[in-house]
């Protein structure tokens, strides 16, 4: 790889890379296309996959082949009429609704740190070690995914090294890329310590427990105690979190890694934040990407007979009373 292969490469997310990159091979191999493509080729390549791929998953592909044009200097299929007109009716004639992972509430997350907390003091008298330090970390994981709104892959790069936090006081985490942060300027977050839930002393007791002094903060434990050097696989994070969420007695099936995101914004909606402030918080960019994890606070004051279903905004909000 030439030197300027290497910074181009490194210019692109590697999540992003990687997606690209099977984009290109299931229009070339599976459907049998050619490259340079033609606007005409590309519009009958999404007619074949119309009813069988989401419509998010079609734009992923043609912004694939968007790229591959324009960084090999051809012009760009993707731009033609007719594609854009092929995609309109795709969207008109195979309607779907856009598939979210659930909130996690607030009764949620203490219901599954407080079990993590009488594993790991139930762990500390029996002097089983595998068991404390799994616990610490699950809980450091759940709390600081939830109060900073964390994407899985934002918490599986998280380093100690980046990480200033002071008991009682506030942590301070620097990072270096994100999902937002086209221009790789990097992103200084803080989250305050809380008087319950917090997620200051939860990093702190991990990692102290564990003796990270540089390196991932979040990383893979075999069964007998012993830490990976690499961070968590952002892969892992669904199969992990609904492990959590079961054992503490939490129905997990509808929660995935970005229900700490969703829930965080859920939460802070229902308790006064305004759309400026949160979405400077959490890292969004423009508003409609923020209104897609918002469940809006709907109120009908005495005329309903019952409450939304998922308005939980009242039973945050007296959680909350206490944090």
């Amino acid at each position: 790889m030439s030197d300027i292969e290497r910074y181009l490469q490194a210019g692109t997310r590697e999540n992003t890379r990687r997606s690209y990159q099977a984009a290109i091979e299931h229009f070339e191999v599976s459907w049998g296309g050619f490259l340079p493509a033609t606007g005409d080729s590309v519009a009958r390549y999404l007619v074949a996959y119309a009813d069988k791929l989401s419509l998010n998953t079609l734009k992923l592909r043609l912004a694939a082949l968007a790229q591959w044009h324009v960084t090999q200097g051809f012009p760009d299929p993707t731009k033609a009429p007719v594609v854009r007109q092929v995609l309109k009716g795709i969207r008109a004639l195979h309607p779907a609704r856009e598939k979210q992972a659930a909130p996690l509430p607030l009764q949620h997350l203490e219901q599954a740190v407080g079990w993590l907390d009488g594993e790991a003091a139930s762990a500390s008298e029996r002097g089983d070690a595998a068991t404390l330090l799994r616990c610490r970390r699950d809980a450091a994981l759940l709390l600081i995914g939830f109060w900073r709104g964390f994407r899985s892959d934002e918490l599986c790069r998280l380093e100690v090294e980046r990480i200033q936090a002071v008991a009682g006081v506030g942590m301070e985490i620097h990072l270096p890329r994100s999902k937002g942060d086209r221009d790789f300027l990097g992103t200084t977050c803080r989250a305050p310590a809380l008087k319950r839930l917090c997620p200051v002393q939860a990093y702190l007791d991990w990692t102290e427990l564990a003796g990270l002094a540089q390196g991932a903060v979040f990383r893979r434990l075999d069964r007998w105690g012993n830490l990976g050097a690499d961070g968590l696989n952002p892969n892992s994070l669904i199969a992990l979190l609904r492990q959590i969420l079961e054992r503490a007695g939490v129905p997990a099936e509808s929660y995935s890694s970005h229900s700490l995101r969703r829930g965080f914004a859920t939460w802070a909606a229902a308790n006064g934040w305004d759309l400026k402030s949160l979405m400077g918080y959490v890292g969004w960019k423009d508003m409609k990407s923020a209104m897609r994890y918002i469940d809006p606070t709907l109120s009908f004051g005495g005329l309903a007979a019952r409450p939304l279903p998922g308005s939980d905004a009242a039973t945050l909000a007296k959680l909350s009373d206490e944090l």
